[in-house]
Parts: structure tokens; sequence; C-alpha cells
């Protein structure tokens, strides 16, 4: 029962160990708020400067006053924390002397008002200057650091109690104190209630605004692990699905997906088998890595969406997560850019001539697996002949094949020669095969 409370009135808890880059970008937003504050306060204390300057003076008052030095005094106080909060991460001991050096330039303020109007003690508690403590309180919830706001909360009623206690001592006869709340309007009279109210508001402020801070700080940080979760899952999928995945409505379920009409690109490294089996694991990775940079830069190049990898495979996509109405071109383009990145380079030494097998047509675009492990892929007869015609590169000594209908999109663009009419498997009706004129070893040079 206390639990559920608790979840009720301050938010779900932080269960887990936050990870270190987590807690890194929450301490690195703390300090960009504390840079916030530090400039807001520094704004306050030159119009605070200005105030003073530009209101009337009691001529009849020489010697030392003590508000222009305290202004003063705050002033670089203020500027040596602004700096400060550029520079370095500025210590707990030094943001608690911040929030207490903050209410004393106020308190110091407000009771020079008597000193400055020649009124007695009692005239500074009707100051509207008092409004400024809900500044100083709401800024600390910048922060997201409930001690803090609880510190300036604590510090105002702490100033204000006192700034009563001398104005009533200084009323030796108990003469300015009263019960009439007139009175207490319109004369310098004390009204002990009203100044309680004054501190019971304060109160009531300070924990509210602490509660904010406490659910506020709770849902940063659930936010932000998300976020880095989020950062960290568009490193193992395109950025195109994990912006899918994490802006759905509702949690992807197996089965969600959409039907679209897409060019699906298979791409296979020729003889990697030989390859690897003569480099050491640490070796293939490096080989390999190089070799998906080099790709993926054709791949962003004209929009297409890596939706899969299979060991030294790829599954590319076009129109099927990230709308692209010119998808069966753009595939083509792709394919032909590999095959000439894989001709003109070598990656760590090694060759790494690539097959591809294009084909247009409906594709399932979703989420398949179970509830607690989901793929997010393409699947569907048109999808399975790509991954065919990659292979058929292998019987025609080509390196790029598509599918009729990714021929009759592109064949005014790109010259094609017609391959073969075949029965690919897995399916009974022939497929007419073509690959772009070029595409084959014969006329490489």
């Amino acid at each position: 029962m206390l639990t559920k409370i608790s979840n009720f009135v301050f938010g779900e808890p932080i269960t887990d160990e936050l990870p270190e880059r987590v807690r890194n970008e929450i301490t690195e937003r703390q300090n960009s708020s504390e840079r916030l504050i530090s400039w807001v306060l520094f704004i306050l204390v030159i119009f605070f400067g200005t105030l003073w300057w530009i209101a009337p003076k009691n001529e009849s008052i020489a010697g030392f006053q003590p508000v222009p030095w305290t202004i003063g005094g705050y002033f670089v106080f203020t500027l040596i924390r602004l700096v400060l909060s550029y520079k370095v991460r500025l210590p707990g001991w030094f943001l608690s002397v911040s929030v207490l050096a903050d209410m004393t330039l106020l308190m110091v303020m407000i009771w020079s008002f008597h000193i400055q109007y020649d009124q007695p003690p009692s005239f500074y508690l009707k100051a509207p200057t008092l409004m400024y403590v809900f500044i100083f309180i709401a800024l600390r919830a910048l922060r997201f650091e409930v001690q803090y706001v609880l510190l300036a909360g604590a510090s105002a009623i702490a100033g204000w109690t006192i700034l009563m206690y001398f104005a009533i001592k200084t009323d030796l006869a108990m003469t300015m104190v009263t019960r009439d709340y007139v009175e207490y309007l319109t004369t310098n009279s004390i009204l002990i209630g009203a100044e309680i109210d004054k501190m019971v508001s304060t109160g009531l402020v300070t924990i509210v605004l602490a509660l904010v801070v406490v659910r506020a700080r709770r849902l940063v940080f659930h936010a932000i692990r998300e976020h880095a979760a989020a950062q960290d899952l568009s490193r193992f999928v395109s950025k195109e699905v994990a912006s899918r995945v994490t802006s759905a409505d509702r949690q992807v379920q197996p089965g969600d997906g959409e039907f679209r009409r897409a060019t699906i690109v298979f791409t296979d490294i020729e003889g990697f088998s030989t390859i690897s089996e003569k480099m050491t694991a640490q070796e293939l990775a490096t080989t390999l890595n190089d070799y998906f940079v080099a790709i993926t830069s054709a791949i962003d190049q004209f929009g297409g969406v890596i939706t899969q990898y299979q060991g030294d495979a790829m599954l590319i996509t076009f129109n099927a997560v990230k709308d692209d109405p010119e998808h069966e071109l753009n595939a083509v383009k792709t394919s032909l850019m590999i095959d000439k990145i894989c001709r003109n380079q070598t990656f760590q030494g090694a060759p790494m001539r690539t097959r591809c097998g294009i084909n247009t047509g409906d594709a399932s675009v979703g989420a398949v697996g179970t509830d607690t492990m989901l793929s997010f892929t393409v699947h569907g007869d048109d999808v399975n002949i790509a991954a065919r015609l990659e292979q058929l590169n292998k019987s025609h000594g080509t390196y790029v094949m598509m599918g009729e209908a990714t021929y009759e999109a592109v064949k005014d663009q790109f010259p094609c020669d017609f391959i073969c009419e075949q029965t690919v498997r897995g399916r009974e009706t022939p497929v007419k095969v073509y690959s772009p004129t070029g595409a084959k070893p014969a006329s490489i040079g």
C-alpha cells in the first residue's frame, strides 16, 4: 500500500542502476540548468541595483548604507558563479551557499526599506519585494534536485522570521502589534497572523515545487534512459526502423505492419567463405566493418534502408520503411554503386565483389517474432524472388540482376540485357530476369 501511495505521489521510481553514459548525460543537463540559473540571477542583481539607484533616497540618512554594498558583493559573487558554471561542475556546497546568498540579498534589501524611507521596521514587512522569494525558489527547480528547492524555501522562511522578530523586538511597548486587519493594511502596524500566512504560503509553494521536482526528476531520468536506449537501438537497426518503433502510438506487437509496394535488394559477398577462412576473427571483423562502411555510404546516398544483416549479406529496402516514389530507380543505382565500389577498392587488402538481386513488388513490412523477441523486416513472395535473383547471379556470371517489374520501371534510364526466364526455387511461375548493361564481368574495364 505504501509503495502504491509513494508511486502515486512521487511517480515511478528509478529501480535500476543508471548506466554511466546516462548519468553523464543527466549531469551535463544539470550543468546546463545551472548556467541558465546563473544568467537569470545575474540579470536580477542588475535589476535590483538599477531599482535601488533610481529609487528616492532619504537625504537625512548619512553614513554606512548596507544595500549598495550588499548588491555590489552579490554582483561579484553572481558574476563568479556565472563564469565558473561554464568552466567547472559547481560542487554541492557552492550551490548551497548560492541559495543562501540569494535569500540573504533579498532579505537585506527588504530590511533596508525602513531606513531608506525613514520608517519603523514594521514598514518593510509590507514590501512587495517579498514576491521575489518565489522566483528564487522556482529557479532552483530547474536543476531537478529537490534539496536546493527545500533549502531555498527554508532559508526564505527563516529570513522572514528574523525580519518579523526584529520588527516586533524594536517595538518595546508592543504598540505596533494589532489584531485589526484594516489597521494592518493602512498603517505600519504588525499583524502576526498575516506574517505567518506569508511563511505558510512560502512553505506550501516550496513543498509543491519539491514534489514537482521529484516527479519531474524521475520522469526525466526515465526519458533520458529511453532516449539513450533509442540511440543504442539506432546503431543496431536503421534510424528509420528505430524511429518507427520508438514513435509508435502503442507498443509494437508481433504481426504489426503494413503492405507496401517496395523494391528489395539482397546483397552477398562472392566467395566470402574462402576469404574468411584466411583471416583471424579480429581481421575478419575489421575487414567486414570497412566493407559495410563503404557500402552503407552508397545505400544512404540513394535513400535505401538496411533492414537486416545476415552475416556478410544485407537486405536493403526502398519505399518499405520510408517513402520513396522512385524506389525502383534508386535500388538499381544503389546496386550499381555497390558494384562499382567493390570493383575499384579492396577492404584491408581483401577483394569483396558483391552480388545484388533486385525485385519490385508487394511486401509486408513490420514486426515478426514473439512478445519477448521481435525482428522488424519485410517478407513476401516478391522479397523471396530478390533473394533468389542474388543467388542466380552466380550461374550467369553477373553481379546485378533484377526482376521484370524493376526492369519495366528503369528501362528508360538504364539499358538492360535480358538474361533468361527462370523458374526460381520456391515459385512455380517463371521469372524474367534482366541485368543492367555493363554489369557483366566481360564488359567491366
